[in-house]
C-alpha cells in the first residue's frame, strides 16, 4: 500500500511516514502542490493526506485534480486552523473522508489511513 503525504513540514511528514512504515505502508512525501501533482501523475496511491495550509500552492487545487482524475481516491485533510471546522470541506471535496487537526496522534492518523486506504479490505 502506498500513501501520499502532502505536508509543508518535512519533520511532521517524516513522523507520519514512520508510523505508516511500522504497518508496512510506504509513503511518498510532497511539500506543496507542484510536487504532489507530479507524484500523483507518476505513482499509484491508496490514500492521500493533504494539509489544507500548504506553503506552496493550493491544497484545494490538488483535491480538485484528485476528484477529477481519481474519483475513488480518499483524501484525509489535516489543518492547523479552524477553517472548515464546520464540515464544509466535505461539500467542497467529493473525495474527503476525514478532517483532522494537524496535531492528531500519529497512531490515530495511521489507523484512519489504513481504513480509508482499504488496508483491511
Amino acid at each position: 500500500m502506498n500513501v501520499l503525504l502532502v505536508q509543508s513540514d518535512p519533520q511532521l511528514a517524516s513522523l507520519w511516514a514512520g508510523h505508516l512504515a511500522e504497518e508496512g505502508v510506504s509513503a511518498a512525501m510532497a511539500r506543496g502542490q507542484r510536487e504532489a501533482v507530479r507524484l500523483l501523475q507518476t505513482q499509484g496511491f491508496a490514500a492521500v493526506v493533504l494539509d489544507l495550509d500548504l506553503e506552496e500552492g493550493c491544497a484545494l487545487a490538488v483535491a480538485d485534480l484528485i476528484a477529477y482524475r481519481w474519483p475513488s481516491l480518499p483524501i484525509l485533510f489535516v489543518t492547523g486552523s479552524a477553517m472548515f471546522a464546520d464540515g464544509s470541506i466535505f461539500a467542497m471535496s467529493a473525495n474527503a473522508r476525514a478532517y483532522l487537526q494537524r496535531d492528531v496522534a500519529p497512531s490515530d492518523l495511521t489507523t484512519l489511513i489504513l481504513y480509508f486506504g482499504g488496508y483491511w479490505a
